[in-house]
């Protein structure tokens, strides 16, 4: 189906010629001779003088040359048949916990130590990447919960700003429960049966003014369901000895963790090294998809550079007329 998206714009077809009205004349500066011997003169001269063309004939380039430019302001575009959206139904708020213990480096990857926020990364980063049809959003916390990015398809932009998160952007100390109240906010207007919130921490609530179990009743209330992820290896296995005597890997409160996955209707999991982030990675997978009212597109086919196209070559006519003007001279006179 062809349409314009700005069709408005042929409203100024004629503004060329109310300016013609309105404005003044313009002088050429040139001087002119009439004259009414004119056939004397071309029979002297042995050459005939180059009639002047009806005003409508001088008139018709120009006039289409503005006709195209309206043509191509007005944004022609071919629409496409209408094709469905591939959508699952599953919104999923990833919760990512940026306090400074996530900068703890007792992680594996390939054979190289990095830190625990450093292999969320790299992991949730391809999570997110894998969740076709799913909306995806990210809320990072610390001692405050900041919404990063909002549910939505474009998955692209949550993994970037996944990827540019930095340890401290939300405070040093852990607001578990704010993180689950931001995230509750922003899923209670999605459908009750695809509302899911990933929760990722390495540590115990020590911050924020709501307190996690207060905030996990309430998303049970409204029927979201969090999956909560402790990562943090295992003290008796990393060997790396903690900051002033202090092994960051245990602080983590597993019992309220656990609780708030099963007053939900979630899961916890524990990341203690790559192989079960990757474990983590696949059940999450598994969660089932829920049907919505299904989406569709109609694909748009821009026609503008064809206009724009043609205008450029008419409008390039008077300036090769200028260029290699045409011969004058048409015959000569017997004598």
């Amino acid at each position: 189906m062809f349409e314009f998206v700005w069709p408005w714009v042929f409203l100024l077809a004629p503004l060329p010629w109310l300016l013609r009205l309105l404005l003044p004349p313009a002088d050429s500066g040139e001087a002119a001779l009439k004259v009414a011997f004119l056939d004397e003169l071309e029979s002297l001269s042995g050459r005939r003088a180059r009639l002047r063309l009806p005003g409508w004939r001088q008139q018709a380039p120009f006039v289409l040359l503005w006709l195209l430019l309206l043509t191509a302001g007005a944004r022609p575009e071919w629409i496409g048949e209408p094709l469905p959206l591939p959508t699952s139904g599953r919104d999923l708020l990833l919760a990512v916990d940026v306090s400074g213990s996530m900068e703890y480096a007792d992680m594996q990857w390939q054979d190289e130590t990095i830190s625990r926020l450093e292999l969320v990364k790299r992991l949730l980063g391809q999570f997110i990447e894998d969740r076709r049809g799913d909306r995806v959003g990210l809320i990072l916390f610390g001692s405050q919960a900041y919404l990063q990015a909002p549910l939505t398809f474009d998955r692209q932009t949550v993994r970037t700003w996944l990827e540019e998160a930095m340890i401290g952007i939300a405070g040093k100390n852990t607001a578990i429960g704010d993180a689950i109240g931001l995230g509750l906010k922003r899923l209670r207007l999605r459908p009750a049966q695809s509302r899911v919130l990933i929760l990722v921490t390495d540590g115990a609530s020590t911050a924020g003014e709501i307190d996690p179990q207060v905030a996990a009743r309430l998303a049970a209330e409204e029927g979201v369901r969090i999956h909560t992820i402790g990562i943090g290896a295992d003290p008796r296995q990393s060997g790396l000895p903690g900051l002033l005597g202090l092994t960051p890997g245990l602080d983590l409160d597993e019992p309220t963790l656990r609780a708030i996955a099963e007053q939900t209707g979630g899961t916890y999991f524990r990341a203690r090294s790559t192989e079960e982030l990757h474990a983590i990675e696949e059940t999450l997978d598994r969660l089932e998809p829920v049907a919505q009212p299904p989406s569709q597109a109609r694909p748009a086919r821009p026609l503008y550079p064809w206009p724009l196209a043609a205008a450029l070559l008419l409008g390039l006519l008077p300036v090769a007329r200028t260029l290699w003007p045409p011969r004058a001279r048409l015959g000569g006179a017997r004598r």
